[in-house]
C-alpha cells in the first residue's frame, strides 16, 4: 500500500510571508505544500523570476513537494469572488482567467511542481447549460495543451455551487475534454456536502484520473470546511481509501477559513490525520 503523504494549503495562511509558511509547514512534519497562488503568495502578475526562483530554493531545501493551486478568491477582480473564470459570458473576460491559468503553469515550472488544479467556474445567471459546457471544455483544452508542453498534470476540482461540482459532471467534462493530463482534484468534504459517499469507492473508482486531494472535516450537506472532528466526515474511512488505491501524491489540508490561527490549525490537522493514520491496518 502506498504511504500517506499530507500537505497544507497556503489559503490558511493568509496573513503570514510565504517563506515563514514553508518553513512551519515543513518543521510540523508536512511532505508538501498546494501554494495558492494569491496576492501575497507569489501572485504571478507582480512576482519577479528571482522570487519565484528563491521559493523553489526553499522549497527543495525544505524538501517540501508542490502542488500549484488556482482559487485565489480576488485576483482578477476586487469586488467579484472568483470571477472572471472560463465561463464569464464576455470572451475577453475569459481570456484574463486563461492568462491566469498560462501563468500559473509556468510558475508551476519553475517551483518544479507536476500538478496545476483548478476548478470551472459559477455559472452566470440565464445562460444554458450546453453552452456553459462549450465554454469550459474550450478553457480546458487550451490549459491541458499550455501544461502538457511542460508535463504538467491539469486537476479538475468540483466545487459545491459551481458548473461542476459532483464526480459525475467531472467524469461527463473529462470525456468531452479528452486530454490525457486533465485528472482530478479530490476534495473530501466536499463529497460529503453533495452526498457523494462513502469517500472509498469514489477513490477507487477514479484513481487512475486522481492527481491531487483536498482535506478538511465538514458537516453533511454543508460547503462549511473544519477542522478534524467538527463535522461529519469519517477521515479513517477515507485514508483507508487513499491508501489501498495506491494514491501515491499530497493528501492537502485546506483550512482556508483558519487564516486566524494558522500555525495552530496546522498543527492540530497534523496530529488528527497522523493519529487517524497510525489506527489503519498494515
Amino acid at each position: 500500500m502506498a504511504p500517506l503523504r499530507f500537505g497544507y494549503n497556503t489559503n490558511g495562511f493568509p496573513h503570514h510571508r510565504l517563506e515563514d509558511v514553508l518553513r512551519i509547514l515543513a518543521d510540523l512534519g508536512y511532505e508538501g505544500v498546494a501554494l495558492t497562488l494569491d496576492v501575497q503568495h507569489l501572485d504571478p502578475f507582480h512576482a519577479s523570476a528571482t522570487e519565484v526562483a528563491g521559493i523553489a530554493g526553499l522549497l527543495g531545501r525544505l524538501r517540501l513537494e508542490p502542488v500549484v493551486e488556482t482559487g485565489a478568491r480576488f485576483i482578477l477582480d476586487p469586488r467579484r469572488k472568483h470571477e472572471p473564470n472560463l465561463l464569464s459570458s464576455r470572451p475577453e473576460e475569459r481570456g484574463r482567467r486563461l492568462d491566469f491559468l498560462r501563468l500559473a503553469c509556468r510558475t508551476a515550472v519553475d517551483l518544479g511542481a507536476r500538478v496545476v488544479s483548478l476548478w470551472s467556474g459559477r455559472p452566470p445567471e440565464g445562460e444554458g447549460r450546453k453552452e456553459l459546457e462549450v465554454r469550459l471544455v474550450e478553457g480546458l483544452r487550451t490549459v491541458c495543451a499550455e501544461a502538457a508542453a511542460s508535463g504538467l498534470g491539469v486537476a479538475l476540482e468540483p466545487e459545491p455551487g459551481m458548473l461542476i461540482e459532483t464526480l459525475p459532471e467531472f467524469d461527463r467534462i473529462r470525456s468531452l475534454v479528452d486530454r490525457p493530463n486533465l485528472g482530478l482534484c479530490l476534495d473530501v468534504g466536499h463529497l460529503y456536502c453533495t452526498g457523494e459517499t462513502p469517500v472509498a469507492p469514489k477513490v477507487r473508482e477514479r484513481s487512475g484520473h486522481l492527481l491531487t486531494v483536498h482535506l478538511e472535516d465538514s458537516p453533511r450537506g454543508r460547503h462549511e470546511h473544519r477542522m478534524f472532528g467538527e463535522g461529519d466526515v469519517d477521515l479513517a474511512e477515507a485514508l483507508l481509501g487513499f491508501r489501498s488505491s495506491g494514491y501515491s501524491g499530497l493528501l492537502n489540508v485546506e483550512l482556508s477559513r483558519h487564516g486566524h490561527e494558522a500555525p495552530v490549525a496546522a498543527e492540530r490537522a497534523i496530529r488528527a490525520l497522523r493519529a487517524e493514520e497510525r489506527k489503519l491496518p498494515r
